[in-house]
């Protein structure tokens, strides 16, 4: 919790800088994706969502050091190629939870509210719940725990893997060539929040795109079909506590 709180410190102005940078950037191209009280409500979900974390306030159901003493059958040497193997490993885990968070509806109330913008911009990113106050996802770390990959190597990349999906949120950003084919991009981020018939429930994967391939859940965007963002049942409202709960 110390070194994910400590990574916050650091990760919360970049964001700030980077949300200027689009609001700066919308205005000269007379382009804005920002409306004031969606973004207040937006920062003020991401505030609250922080503060729960911060705090330790929640309920994780197993710990991955605990998988980690009963599952390992080895010890892997810690390399940068067991960094880069963890990281994989972190994703996919991270395509699940996020497919999970879709299909299940216990799960959908907790995702729900990053969906609730009509505004798909970066700040719509710090847009999180705080009523998620059930862990899993150390379970589906499961390989990793049995290969014996060190819990310091997961409790550094799990910040940088959640922090790493930021920067996708953005209207401004078009396709960007080869790296769709490996890389979650802005366009692709765009057709899953986009609540079209075409798009719902697509493109589930959190930084690599080839999950979303593999699993059958790959959308491209479509020209004829520009994404509508928000959620089928809207919020209707700009208060966070309203939508968190």
């Amino acid at each position: 919790m110390v070194s994910y709180t400590t990574a916050l410190l650091y990760a919360i102005p970049f964001f700030i800088v980077l949300m200027v940078v689009e609001i700066t950037y919308g205005y000269f191209v007379k382009k804005q994706m920002y409306g004031v009280l969606d973004t207040v409500s937006s920062i003020s979900s991401g505030f609250t969502n922080i503060v729960k974390d911060s705090l330790g306030i929640g309920v994780l159901i197993i710990s991955y050091p605990f998988l980690l003493e009963h599952l390992a059958v080895i010890q892997i040497k810690t390399t940068w190629l067991v960094w880069g193997l963890a990281f994989l490993v972190i994703d996919l885990a991270g395509y699940w939870n996020h497919r999970l968070s879709h299909k299940i509806n216990f799960f959908w109330n907790q995702h729900v509210i990053h969906h609730s913008s009509e505004q798909f911009n970066l700040a719509c990113a710090l847009r999180q719940s705080v009523s998620n106050l059930i862990g899993y996802f150390p379970l589906l770390l499961v390989p990793a725990a049995i290969l014996g990959v060190s819990e310091v190597i997961i409790s550094v990349l799990i910040p940088l893997h959640l922090f790493a999906q930021f920067w996708y949120h953005t209207r401004h950003i078009g396709r960007l060539g080869w790296l769709e084919y490996i890389l979650v991009t802005p366009s692709q981020h765009r057709v899953h929040h986009a609540i079209n018939p075409e798009y719902i429930d697509k493109n589930l994967g959190q930084i690599f795109s080839f999950w979303d391939r593999m699993f059958g859940t790959f959308q491209v965007e479509l020209e004829t079909v520009p994404p509508q963002f928000g959620i089928l049942k809207p919020a209707a409202t700009w208060n966070p506590f309203l939508i968190n709960f």
